[in-house]
C-alpha cells in the first residue's frame, strides 16, 4: 500500500514538472510544455522542446477594432513598417495615398503615430463619401457567396482604392482588383465584413489639418484622382 501511495505522489510531481509555466523563459513570455499521457510518463525525456504561442489581437468590432484589424492585417501594427514596395506605416500607406491627404514628408510620418491614426480616419472618411452611392445600393447584398458590409467596402478601399471597389461592386464580381502580393478586393470585404463603422462620417475631400504639421509645398506631388489605384496590376 506504501509503494503504491509513493508511486503515486511521484507521478504527481513528476506531471506538474512537464506542465508548469515558466515565465522567466524567452524574454519573459510563458512558455507551455508538451504533456505527455500518464500511462507514458517514465518514457518522457527530461528535455522536452517548448513551443510559444503567438497570439492575434482580440478587438470588438466598433471602429477600434476595425482599425486594428487592418493594422495586423497590414504590418502586425508596425508604424515603421516599410514593405518591400515602399507602402509605409501601421496601415501600409502609399505615397500618392499620403499626398492626396496633404502628407508629404514620408519620413516625418513613419515617426508620427497621432499622424498616422489619424490619416488612416481622414482616408476611411474619404473613401466613405467617395462610395456612398455604392454603399447604400450595396449592403445587404451578396456578390460571390460574399455579404457586402460597410466595413468591408471601407477596408478594401484601403487596400485596393474607392475606384477598385466601385468597379467590383458594380459589376456584380466580375472586376476584381488584385494588389502585388496577390490579395483581392473580394477578400477583404470578407475578411473585415461585420464591423461598426458608423463612428466614420463621409466627408468630401478629406484631408489633415494643416495645424496638424508643417506643409512644405515644393514636396507635393498631383493629387491622384477617386478612380486610381496605380499600385495594383491586374484588374478582371
Amino acid at each position: 500500500m506504501k509503494k503504491k501511495i509513493m508511486y503515486v505522489a511521484m507521478t504527481a510531481t513528476l506531471l506538474t514538472a512537464f506542465t508548469k509555466d515558466d515565465s522567466n523563459l524567452l524574454s519573459g513570455r510563458k512558455v507551455r510544455y508538451n504533456v505527455p499521457e500518464q500511462n507514458a510518463i517514465a518514457t518522457v525525456r527530461k528535455s522536452v522542446e517548448p513551443f510559444e504561442l503567438v497570439y492575434t489581437p482580440t478587438v470588438d468590432n466598433q471602429y477600434i477594432g476595425f482599425k486594428e484589424a487592418i493594422a495586423f492585417k497590414e504590418s502586425r501594427g508596425n508604424y515603421k513598417k516599410i514593405n518591400s514596395f515602399g507602402y509605409l506605416g501601421k496601415y501600409q500607406f502609399g505615397a500618392s495615398t499620403l499626398n492626396r491627404i496633404r502628407i508629404y514628408d514620408t519620413g516625418a510620418f513613419l515617426n508620427d503615430p497621432e499622424l498616422q491614426e489619424q490619416a488612416f480616419f481622414t482616408l476611411c472618411s474619404l473613401n466613405k463619401w467617395i462610395l456612398k452611392r455604392d454603399i447604400k445600393w450595396s449592403v445587404g447584398k451578396r456578390i460571390n457567396g460574399i455579404e457586402i458590409t460597410e466595413s468591408g467596402i471601407l477596408a478594401a478601399a484601403h487596400l485596393a482604392g474607392a475606384g477598385n471597389v466601385k468597379k467590383y461592386l458594380r459589376s456584380n464580381g466580375e472586376n476584381n482588383a488584385y494588389d502585388a502580393f496577390g490579395t483581392d478586393v473580394e477578400q477583404y470585404l470578407k475578411r473585415f465584413a461585420g464591423f461598426d463603422t458608423s463612428f466614420i462620417k463621409p466627408v468630401k475631400n478629406a484631408r489633415i489639418p494643416r495645424e496638424a504639421f508643417e506643409t512644405d509645398k515644393t514636396m507635393a506631388s498631383e493629387f491622384v484622382k477617386d478612380e486610381d489605384a496605380g499600385s495594383f496590376v491586374k484588374i478582371g
